[in-house]
């Protein structure tokens, strides 16, 4: 499972503050009504016999607890968003701010098809990882409007049509799988 997958399958451990009311949350009246023991029924629930997928321990839930809160609203700001304060008339730059905090703190991967054609008349085309180019590059003359989006070579594909040069790069968010037709 990637991390975001495991991230919102814990995000739902926000509802209990603490342990007891993770099991709690397990134990039904019918379980109370059997055991006649609230305290019977939530041991129950704690072995596992409640929970149709993996039961958590007090140490696993406050761990995952911790690291959902965190990854939610992270203590230390270890980012600037470019894009703080940026207005544009342009969709793309628009876009890209919208999703500019998800891509940096690993809730979302974008990818970006870009096409253009230089001064030369070469046509370059390929597609960026938004997420491992923000880590690399400062972004802000780009939603100031000062610089246009551009490939590099190091990008997940480049290629320049008139030369016939092209570049497959992994990045930290994907494998690139080339499939000769």
């Amino acid at each position: 499972m990637d991390k975001r997958s495991v991230l919102d399958s814990d995000k739902r451990l926000l509802e209990f503050r603490t342990y007891d009311a993770y099991l709690d949350s397990l134990v039904s009246r019918i379980d109370v009504c059997y055991f006649r023991n609230y305290v019977t029924a939530r041991k129950i629930a704690e072995l596992g016999y409640r929970s149709s997928g993996d039961m958590l321990t007090k140490e696993e839930f406050y761990r995952k607890l911790a690291d959902v809160i965190e990854a939610l609203f992270p203590s230390k700001k270890p980012y600037e968003l470019c894009s703080y304060g940026m207005t544009s008339r342009d969709n793309l730059p628009n876009e890209l701010a919208n999703r500019e905090k998800d891509n940096r703190i690993g809730l979302l991967a974008t990818i970006i098809f870009v096409r253009y054609s230089t001064k030369s008349g070469h046509e370059i085309s390929g597609y960026i990882d938004y997420a491992d180019r923000l880590l690399s590059e400062d972004w802000t003359p780009f939603f100031l409007g000062k610089r246009k989006l551009r490939l590099r070579n190091s990008d997940l594909s480049f290629f320049n049509w008139r030369n016939n040069i092209n570049y497959y790069n992994n990045s930290m968010n994907y494998t690139v799988s080339r499939f000769s037709p």
